[in-house]
């Protein structure tokens, strides 16, 4: 017999959410096979079983919270399928009966659960199943946008609700009877946070009320970057299969400014400040379950393209939930683009310990003096939120001012590289 237990992923990991069960009691499971789906506040784990058998118990349900080091499946010794308990009994004892030993009869034949059998065919997202369980909703019913046929959040969350439960009336003191919001078509719907929302709702309000937190503003001309882009973007192409983007320059720049005032790439810790010899660039993605900041290592050792291509990796691992820890820990800075979201201006909190992060914004046409004369230039807002205890005014105004000056002259951007 063989327990499978919560394995320990990193010493800041304690527990996580069962989030989606592959193997069901009676499988055979291989050894080193993937039975079940983990949901931790960093990544998605996907647990083994460390030896060959029959899944013959589990432990904990999807949507349970579980510790590490807790056994939450059994796998025991053999080739066939365990039955599973039956649905029903036929004729029920009462608790105070004595449980009669069962005589060897044949396996009856299990009853039809058409949401569970459905929704075990279907292809679908941890997330999408999580949704959907939530809401009642067979994944069987639903019409999935990818052609391939795997249901996403999106789908779920465009089919509906299942038909509502009955509201139940609440009392109250001083007022008639009100009753409680039945369905998502009433005035509130409540929604459980995931795990990772609510370690992304903490970590934010730790920053906040951990570190002297200021931000500064600065504004970059965009003009001569986006020439540059554009000059050289079908021969970047050919030569490096991947687009030319502005997260690389920004990446370029921020290294730059970084090895100028090093303050920026600092962090407390205790009553000491260590000052990072290195530069990893932590670039915050947007995923369906929020922000997450994959990093992209030795950014002062990499090319344009080298960049290029780790951030789109990495942004395609958090969107599919493939992130490792070792994809996210570690980040010296980071560089955070609300402008990909319409956002103007904003005011980034820092991630973790980082003592500074960047955040970019729209690049909107707006009339600037340029040489005494009025013209229309491509603008964008740039912001450094920045830990004051060890970072002062003089070090985040010039940090920015570097990095603007380095924007608007990208050229000078290859004498830093």
């Amino acid at each position: 017999m063989a327990e499978i237990k919560v394995p320990e992923l990193a010493e800041s990991i304690t527990e996580g959410t069962i989030a989606q069960w592959v193997k069901k009691v009676g499988d055979r499971v291989e050894k080193g096979e993937f039975i079940v789906e983990l949901e931790t506040d960093k990544v998605n784990a996907e647990i083994i079983s460390e030896e060959a058998g029959v899944l013959t118990q589990v432990l904990a349900e999807e949507g349970d919270t579980v510790l590490v080091g807790q056994v939450i499946a059994v796998v025991e010794a053999g080739e066939g399928a365990a039955p599973a308990p039956a649905a029903t009994q036929e004729a029920p004892k009462a608790e105070s009966a004595p449980a009669a030993a069962p005589a060897p009869v044949a396996a009856p034949t299990p009853a039809p659960v058409v949401e569970e059998t459905s929704n075990e065919r279907v292809v679908a997202s941890p997330a999408a199943r999580k949704l959907a369980r939530e809401k009642g909703i067979d994944l069987a019913a639903i019409s999935p946008v990818d052609p391939q046929g795997r249901v996403r959040v999106q789908d779920v969350a465009a089919h509906g609700t299942a038909q509502a439960a009955p509201a139940t009336p609440i009392s109250t003191t001083n007022g008639p009877v009100v009753f409680a919001p039945a369905a998502e078509t009433d005035r509130v719907t409540i929604e459980k946070m995931s795990r990772r929302r609510q370690t992304i709702a903490k970590r934010l309000l730790e920053v906040k009320q951990s570190t002297a937190m200021l931000t500064t503003f600065n504004e970059i001309d965009m003009t001569n970057i986006m020439a540059l882009r554009k000059r050289k973007q079908e021969e970047f192409v050919k030569a490096n299969d991947i687009k030319l983007g502005f997260m690389s320059f920004f990446t370029k720049a921020v290294v730059a400014a970084l090895k100028k005032y090093p303050y920026v790439n600092a962090q407390i810790n205790g009553d000491e400040i260590h000052l990072n010899n290195f530069f990893d660039i932590g670039v915050a993605v947007s995923t369906e379950e929020g922000l997450v900041v994959p990093v992209v290592r030795d950014a002062n050792a990499k090319n344009f393209a080298e960049i290029e291509k780790d951030i789109a990796d990495l942004a395609k691992k958090a969107r599919e939930k493939k992130l490792g820890l070792n994809d996210m820990a570690g980040g010296s800075f980071t560089i955070t683009n609300g402008g990909v979201f319409g956002s103007l201006m904003s005011t980034p909190i820092m991630n973790g310990t980082q003592a500074g992060i960047l955040g970019m914004h729209s690049i909107v046409q707006r009339p600037v003096a340029v040489n005494g004369e009025v013209e229309i230039r491509p603008m964008m807002y740039v912001a450094l939120s920045y830990d004051h205890r060890i970072i002062d005014g003089k070090d985040s105004v010039g940090f920015l001012k570097t990095v603007k000056e380095l924007i608007e002259n990208p050229e000078d951007l290859l004498l830093n590289s």
